[in-house]
């Protein structure tokens, strides 16, 4: 493609192999920088800036600073200039580094500091030669005889000349060694540098370009590295309202982003889109469900090792991350008024949304989750006490609003604040635009609820002969409402489900009637719902009886 003057253009041509180059083209080194990041919920796109003088011809620029986790196939380039400039090859090679052979380098030291050793032997002993000379040369003085008389000249001269042979020869071993051991030093260096040589760390990309005349130019190459990720977080504030004052929640959604590049992202400009990059684009494929007669044991035996072989060889479903509790509010600024965060803009698409961070951020590598704030909104949500004392007694005050922005709400982890105290931790639900979203606000002590057994009884039913085996049994739930004002409240309990035909199940007359049946597609689960006066006490009664063949057993299991 072209790089035409003050206008933008993209190739679409990677090539991940190394290409020939024109004889005449020039290497032209080019620093790059980081400008801006999208993060999705499995991976990162990056966009770098190249900015240089380009001379005229055919030019090979070469940036050694991208990271090794990139997928060259993702490689593309764009940019703006000022004269005709073509975008050739794209090309993205690791450095090459020598393979160190540990064993052998060590093999290598230890001979060399063996060698070293033995040197220093041999000085030690030359030293002592030397000072063996050196002393006799003291102790016994060449001009005299046996008897103290003098010698002749000669034979000074001879002695003079032993003790400097002896010296010399010393001085010389003494010099010898000490050059062989500071190359052996120098040696046993170099191979100490081999032996803690780390791999490249970086990734070399070069880009071919033709210039027709010299330009300044400016190009932006994108790509996708894994090893980076976001994740939604929420901030549910219920004001729980007054007499005078409607009930509301402040929610605000925050992107937990982590990553783990190899690279910093320093001053970028950063989104977080829903799209996941790491699912791929078409759904599974689905095979053929085959009806057979059980395997021979055998055979069954080798398929069983070869279901166990491939699930040992599977990779590991990846865990989630673990995300910090933190809890987020406006601090006081100097002047007395809440500090606003910064919030982002929303760019909804029909198939996914992206949110873009004002200003510019930094998030280092492995420096643990980030926390931004995407959006704020208000909602007048319909409040209820729910209550399940089959399972639990508590009365928990329960928020239900219609989802109402574009961008759908995704699965997170949510911070419960109650009238400005925090409660605890729920989580959110994928809900899409228009869809119901129920949020928990913690314990209403003011709402008393019991649950009593009435009745519990197992017999056998039968006009004369006994047929059939049955178990009844019958609950009364009190809930008692302690505050000044009215409450809604909803209370859930189970009808026992049967998939036989032969074990029977019907609820008795004396149940209050339920509101709901098969709540939310549920099957067997009840849910009376009424509003409760202040101070008001409500009895809600419900029985229920199982029939089933004498000669058989059940069990009450919760379904899967």
């Amino acid at each position: 493609m072209r790089l035409i003057a003050n206008c933008l253009v993209t190739t679409s041509l990677v090539l991940v192999s190394a290409l020939a180059a024109p004889l005449h083209a020039a290497d032209l080194d080019a620093a790059s920088s980081i400008d801006a990041v999208t993060v999705y919920p499995d991976g990162a796109s990056v966009t770098r800036v190249v900015a240089l003088d380009l001379p005229a011809g055919d030019n090979t620029l070469v940036a050694r600073d991208f990271p090794l986790s990139l997928d060259p196939s993702s490689l593309r380039v764009e940019g703006e200039g000022g004269a005709k400039v073509t975008i050739g090859a794209i090309d993205a090679r690791q450095p090459l580094a020598v393979p160190v052979n540990l064993p052998e380098i060590d093999k290598r030291i230890e001979a060399l500091k063996d060698q070293r050793a033995d040197l220093q032997g041999t000085i030690r002993a030359a030293e002592a030669r030397r000072k063996f000379a050196e002393r006799f040369a003291q102790d016994a003085p060449a001009g005299l005889g046996e008897k103290g008389e003098a010698r002749p000249i000669s034979e000074w001269r001879t002695a003079f000349s032993a003790v400097a042979d002896e010296v010399a020869t010393a001085e010389s071993a003494i010099r010898d060694a000490g050059r062989k051991i500071r190359d052996i030093d120098r040696e046993v260096a170099r191979l100490e540098t081999d032996r803690a040589a780390k791999p490249p760390s970086k990734l070399e990309v070069r880009i071919e370009v033709n210039s027709q005349a010299a330009t300044r130019a400016t190009l932006r190459v994108t790509y996708s590295v894994p090893g980076a990720r976001w994740a939604p977080l929420y901030d549910a504030r219920l004001d729980s309202g007054a007499r005078d004052r409607k009930p509301a929640i402040e929610l605000v959604r925050r992107a937990e982003i982590t990553q783990s590049t190899g690279e910093d992202w320093s001053n970028v400009t950063l989104g977080v889109s829903t799209v996941r990059v790491g699912r791929g684009g078409n759904a599974p494929d689905l095979n053929s469900l085959i009806v057979q007669y059980p395997q021979p044991l055998a055979q069954a035996s080798k398929a069983t090792d070869s279901m166990r072989l491939r699930s040992a060889l599977a990779p590991a479903p990846a865990s989630e991350p673990a995300q910090a509790d933190m809890a987020f509010g406006g601090k006081l600024a100097d002047n007395g008024k809440v500090a606003e965060e910064r919030e982002a803009t929303a760019e909804v698409g029909a198939f996914q949304a992206t949110f873009r961070i004002p200003g510019r951020v930094s998030v280092a590598a492995n420096e643990g989750a980030k926390s931004l704030r995407i959006s704020t909104a208000t909602i007048v949500p319909d409040l209820m006490v729910r209550a399940v004392p089959v399972i639990d007694p508590t009365a928990f005050l329960e928020a239900s609003f219609v989802q109402a922005e574009d961008a759908p709400l995704l699965p997170g982890r949510v911070a419960i604040y109650r009238d400005g105290i925090f409660v605890g931790r729920g989580r959110m639900a994928a809900a899409a635009k228009d869809e119901i979203v129920r949020l928990g606000f913690g314990a209403d002590d003011k709402i008393k609820i019991e649950r009593t057994v009435v009745k519990r009884n197992e017999g056998s039913a039968g006009l004369i002969v006994t047929t059939s085996k049955t178990d009844e049994r019958a609950f009364k739930t009190t809930v008692r409402n302690g505050h000044d004002f009215p409450v809604k409240v909803a209370i859930q309990d189970q009808l026992p489900v049967s998939e036989n035909q032969d074990i029977v199940v019907e609820m008795l007359p004396q149940t209050t009637p339920p509101t709901t049946t098969n709540l939310r597609d549920r099957r067997g689960v009840l849910e009376w719902a009424f509003e409760a006066k202040p101070g008001e006490a409500r009895n809600i009664d419900f029985a229920w009886r199982v029939r089933w063949p004498k000669d058989k057993g059940v069990v009450m299991v919760p379904a899967g």
